[in-house]
Order: structure tokens, then C-alpha cells, then sequence
């Protein structure tokens, strides 16, 4: 599993890259917690384009951050899932608490 976090603008992006399972799900956890923690932004987009896979736990990451990064009022957004990933969004109603762009 990989992660970058970038900047566009004022949006804060997390790229994931690989799986997001019960094997990776604390490494990106932290990953992210880190930069809510540390970084200014204005919104928050997940770029899962090249994410191939996600399960519950993946799906829990997820939503915990979204919980952390609306505590603080700022918009979260969802950007080019994997064709498998959109399928576990569109199952899990992920898209009814985050927006896809």
C-alpha cells in the first residue's frame, strides 16, 4: 500500500495506492491522521484511481477520517475510484456522506 498526500490549491489530496485491507488499514490511518493533524486545507479529496481493492476495514479508514476532517468543517470528496472500488462505495453508501467528483 502506498500513500501521497498532495496539495491542489487548498485541497489536501490522499492518493492510495494498492489495497486498503486489514493489513494496510493502520499504516494509512496514520498516514492520514498525520496531515489532518498537521496540515492547513480547505477540503479534503480522495483520489482512488489507482486503489484496486477495499474491504470493511479499508471502509472504516474511510469514514473515520471523513468524521475527523468534518469535525472541522471541511468538505470531503471522493475522485476517479477504481471501477471495483466505486462498486464497494456505491454498496456500502459510502457516496450518501461523501461526495463523489
Amino acid at each position: 500500500m502506498e500513500v501521497y498526500i498532495d496539495f491542489e490549491g487548498n485541497s489536501m489530496v490522499f492518493r492510495l495506492i494498492g489495497e486498503l485491507d486489514e493489513h494496510s488499514a493502520e499504516f494509512v490511518r496514520r498516514r492520514l491522521d498525520s496531515s489532518i493533524a498537521e496540515c492547513r486545507f480547505d477540503s479534503v479529496i480522495f483520489d482512488l484511481s489507482r486503489l484496486s481493492f477495499m474491504d470493511s476495514t479499508g471502509i472504516g479508514v474511510v469514514i473515520g477520517r471523513y468524521k475527523a476532517i468534518r469535525k472541522q468543517n471541511k468538505p470531503v470528496y471522493v475522485r476517479n475510484p477504481s471501477p471495483t472500488v466505486d462498486k464497494i462505495f456505491r454498496m456500502s453508501g459510502l457516496y450518501e456522506i461523501i461526495s463523489k467528483i
